[in-house]
């Protein structure tokens, strides 16, 4: 393990030599927080797929592969078809408007108050989703070379939180590209590979799995459609995500770059599924399942190997962390501070601050949560429940109004919340519940409240 434990500490070290060279060429305001919005295909596309395929994608997908066989890669499919849209339909409009949040859309359409509502929103999706991805990092830490939780927790998040803070989008694309390459080597290349051969190929895999593990569909039709309402709607909103697509230098880039991203993130997810299969033939008797991606790790590689595919994991969590926290310091400093300053827009100096205090903030929260999965739910629940049908109804309902989206907001949150706390994190019911009642009274109050321009027209 010492030579697996030199190989982890040699990438570290990489990533904070890159987010040094980020620094460097993060001068400016927008470079810091779009990178210059001067992105070129190949960049694009790998900062993209790597923002996406994080913590839960990796870790929690082979332990989707692990339970429900093949129908495991429906998390990471919904998130590459959500790719695919936001990029393809989505993109051309956002570029044009040279903004830096989700939130200053509603802005436009609506007005400053429907900007801090959905800020808090927002806020608190891209910190759950920085905590999934810290946890991922410290679950696979915490099994490989047997360290305390807290310890793994502030190493690993330690390491993603000071290269973000110091170089902002620069620093996170360049790690990204190198992450994105590793990852790629690491788990559909050399782990994916080696867990079949140590199955005995492919015929014993579907020889010593029941034929349900085969099946597309044996996860249930009811978790499938969840994970569209979840992820898919949550890619198309999320302002990690958006964030990538502010960065592209123009639409040609984005459309083609990122779809082409979205595909790898649904061939990703086979290879994890496929992965998490062997590792139930090869460890079937698992004390916990959330830890099948780091006991097959761990039981299936030679050191040395078994280093370079840890690395290959930790680049996949490393690069969702550190967009989740760039997003929650973004709407913190261009959303949620400048009503605290009067309208004073923020600097190079405020903005690593606020990336560096979201960090500790997201460190403290991940030391008291233990699912992956559930904290990638909780954030996109919140995020989709409170934000989808107002911001939907900004872009394509002309008759939505301030009051509408504000009220929609607030009931789609707050329901999302009580169901997950009556239901628990995995059911179904918070985000059918909190999207039926976010629509319901989106459309009702619209409907019975005036328009601020026709207020304004009569007064006039």
């Amino acid at each position: 393990m010492a030579l697996d434990l030199f190989v982890v500490l040699i990438y570290a070290a990489g990533m904070l030599v890159l987010g040094y060279y980020g620094m460097r060429r993060a001068k400016t305001h927008e470079d810091y927080l779009v990178a210059g919005r001067n992105l070129g295909p190949s960049l694009y596309m790998g900062t993209m797929a790597a923002t996406v395929l994080g913590g839960a994608s990796t870790v929690g997908t082979v332990r989707l592969g692990y339970v429900h066989g093949i129908s495991g890669f429906w998390l990471c499919a919904a998130l590459g078809a959500g790719i695919i849209a936001l990029n393809l339909f989505l993109a051309k409009p956002l570029l044009k408007l040279k903004i830096f949040t989700v939130t200053q859309v509603l802005e436009k359409r609506y007005n400053p108050m429907a900007r801090q509502a959905s800020a808090v929103i927002m806020l608190a999706y891209a910190l759950m989703l920085g905590v999934t991805s810290i946890l991922a990092i410290a679950t696979v830490l915490q099994v490989l070379f047997d360290l305390p939780f807290w310890l793994s927790v502030l190493v690993g998040g330690g390491v993603v939180v000071v290269y973000s803070t110091i170089g902002g989008m620069w620093s996170l694309t360049l790690t990204d590209i190198v992450q994105f390459v590793i990852k790629t080597v690491g788990l559909i290349f050399i782990l994916l590979p080696i867990c079949l051969y140590r199955v005995g190929g492919w015929d014993e895999l579907v020889a010593k799995l029941p034929a349900s593990s085969f099946s597309f569909t044996a996860i249930g039709w009811d978790t499938i459609i969840t994970y569209f309402l979840i992820y898919f709607f949550g890619i198309l909103i999320g302002q990690d995500i958006w964030q990538r697509v502010f960065t592209a230098r123009d639409e040609k880039v984005a459309q083609y770059a990122g779809t082409f991203a979205g595909f790898y993130c649904i061939l990703y997810g086979l290879a994890c599924a496929l992965i998490g299969m062997a590792a139930h033939v090869l460890i079937p008797d698992l004390d916990n399942v959330n830890n099948a991606f780091a006991a097959i790790v761990k039981a299936s590689l030679p050191d040395g190997i078994r280093g370079l595919v840890i690395a290959a994991a930790l680049a996949a969590m490393m690069s969702t962390a550190s967009a989740a926290l760039l997003a929650a310091s973004t709407v913190l400093t261009e959303d949620l501070l400048p009503r605290l300053r009067g309208g004073k827009q923020s600097s190079l100096g405020i903005n690593r601050l606020f990336t560096l205090l979201t960090g500790v903030a997201v460190l403290g929260i991940a030391l008291v949560v233990n699912d992956v999965i559930s904290a990638l739910t909780l954030a996109y629940n919140l995020l989709v429940g409170g934000m989808l049908v107002p911001l939907i109804g900004a872009l394509f309902w002309k008759r939505a109004t301030t009051s509408g989206a504000i009220t929609s907001m607030t009931l789609g949150f707050v329901t999302a919340l009580v169901f997950m706390f009556k239901d628990g994190l995995d059911a179904n019911t918070p985000i059918y519940y909190s999207l039926a009642v976010a629509l319901v009274s989106f459309v009702l109050v619209s409907v019975l409240s005036r328009r601020p321009d026709t207020v304004a027209a009569r007064a006039a």
